[in-house]
Formats: C-alpha cells, structure tokens, sequence
C-alpha cells in the first residue's frame, strides 16, 4: 500500500531558510506533500511562498506565534485530519537530502509499521552531526553507532522524525504549552513508551544552524533570557516521569548549570534566578494532552 505522507514544517519569520527547505522536499525522489504552518510571520513569509502553493504545497497561518510547540501540535493535527498516513516533522532550517524520505519509508516498510517514530540524523554545514539533535538511546546516552541501518533510540528531536498517524491517535497531540524546547523529547519519548523507536542511519538532512553548539545560558545574551525560562520548566516535566533516573540526570544538570553562570557569565543573578524560578516552575507544569478527534 502507497502511504500517503506529509511533511509538516514549521516556521516563524525565516522565508529564506523556508523556501530552501520547501525545495529540498518538492525534490525528494519520492512524493511528499507540504504543510507549511506559519506563526504568523511579519516578514513576508506567506508573499513569498505564493509561487510554491499547489495541491502539493499547502499554507497554513496560525494567526498568532504559538512557538515551535504550538506550531507542531496545529500541523500535527491538521495532517491526521486530512488523512494522511505518515507525517514528516521538521522545522525550517531542515533540508532533507534528496533520498532522505525514500530511507524512512524504506524502514517503515521493513518495519511493518511496528514502530513509534522514525528519525533521520541531523548533519552540520561541516559534515558533523548537530549536537542539538543527536537522538538519546537513554535517559543520559546518546547515540554513537551508526554502522547499522536501525539504531533503537528512546528520544529525538522534531528535525526530520517520521510518525505514523495512527500513533498521534492513540498517544495524543504535541503539547503546546512548552512553547519553545523540549516539546519534541516529551512527544518521542512518549511514543517510545509505547513502541520501538529507530533512527534510520542512511536518513540524513542538513540542520542549516548559524552555529553547532548547543544553547547555553551561560554564554548567551541577556535579551534571550525569557526563552530559558521554557527550557527548564519543561525539561523539569519530561524527566520527572522517568521517576529516579530522570531526577538523577535532571539534578546534576541544573546544579553544572548554576555553576557555569556563576564562574563564567554576565548577568550572574539575573541568570540563575531564570534557572531556578522555571525549574520549580516545572513541579506545577502539569499541561493537558490534547487528541485529534
């Protein structure tokens, strides 16, 4: 059976990354369809997309910035809804290789749709693998071999992950709530619960990121302070439900955290009150999943 696949990218005031993405996929050796979600974009976004509209090629406006977790959760939903069999998750900055999808669906195949998500590794402008999307075989491992074509992981990134419909069904929708930043490791890991989860080694896409570092407030500037606030709130909500494992790891992370602002950054209390007031913050987080039908 042909499945039918769409690819849902989300993007927010980045036409250019967009429109090299969207081309990346018209260009794929095997056919996909793209939903564009919009979060309501100021720079010209949907002008700028108008030549690519087709029934290939569908634009959608969320009327506000719901953050790449509200974006997700809206595309998500709209692709489940429409139909489709497959949904390929990607931000903007995602340029899949041209046999990229053929790869995923390739496994899906093999696979008999037993699985829970599928993703494709990530690779830097250097040829490296991004560090922001390095898949997690465990609560604190990541992966390291790829000499085979499935590697079993636990979590992934929304930078070129495959799901099968029927599993947003059954688990629910992408939490919106988180906003920004971990929204994707919640919803993998909630998948991978549930099911075997793979990265499919000979996937591969460009994260097209002006730098491969990882985000660090340490080093960060202090207008971007608002933006950690999700970070830890919500990393507090994915790892409290790995009971003492995730506190093992959530723990010594946000203490090494601490420690780097105050040896090494500006804004030093400025900082660490962002770090603890969200960290508590995420012992009150109990957002509600949300369902398709």
């Amino acid at each position: 059976m042909n499945k039918r696949t769409a690819a849902v990218v989300v993007t927010y005031n980045r036409k250019d990354y967009l429109l090299r993405s969207v081309h990346a996929l018209l260009g794929q050796s095997v056919p996909v369809d793209v939903l564009v979600v919009d979060n309501a974009s100021t720079d010209g976004t949907a002008e700028a997309l108008q030549p690519l509209l087709s029934d290939r090629v569908q634009y959608y406006n969320t009327g506000s910035n719901l953050g790449g977790a509200g974006g997700f959760q809206y595309g998500t939903r709209l692709a489940v809804q429409a139909g489709y069999d497959l949904l390929w998750l990607m931000d903007d900055d995602c340029i899949p290789e041209r046999s990229a999808l053929e790869a995923l669906l390739k496994a899906d195949e093999e696979l008999a749709g037993n699985y829970g998500f599928l993703s494709g590794l990530a690779y830097w402008k250097d040829g490296s693998l991004c560090n922001m999307n390095i898949q997690k075989t465990g609560i604190k491992s990541k992966i390291e071999d790829l000499s085979s074509p499935l590697v079993p992981v636990i979590m992934a990134t929304f930078v070129s992950v495959l799901i099968p419909s029927e599993r947003v069904r059954e688990v629910g929708l992408p939490i919106k709530e988180f906003f920004i930043w971990s929204d994707d490791l919640e919803y993998t890991r909630r998948l991978s619960r549930k099911w075997p989860c793979y990265v499919v080694t000979g996937s591969r896409a460009l994260h097209d990121m002006k730098s491969n570092d990882k985000v660090n407030i340490a080093t960060d500037s202090a207008d971007r302070l608002g933006r950690y606030a999700y970070l830890y709130r919500n990393e507090v909500y994915v790892y409290r439900r790995e009971g003492i494992k995730g506190w093992l790891y959530l723990l010594p992370r946000v203490c090494l955290h601490l420690v780097k602002v105050l040896l090494k950054s500006d804004h030093k209390w400025k900082k660490m009150k962002v770090i603890l007031s969200s960290f508590f913050a995420g012992f009150r987080f109990k957002p509600a999943i949300e369902y398709v039908d």
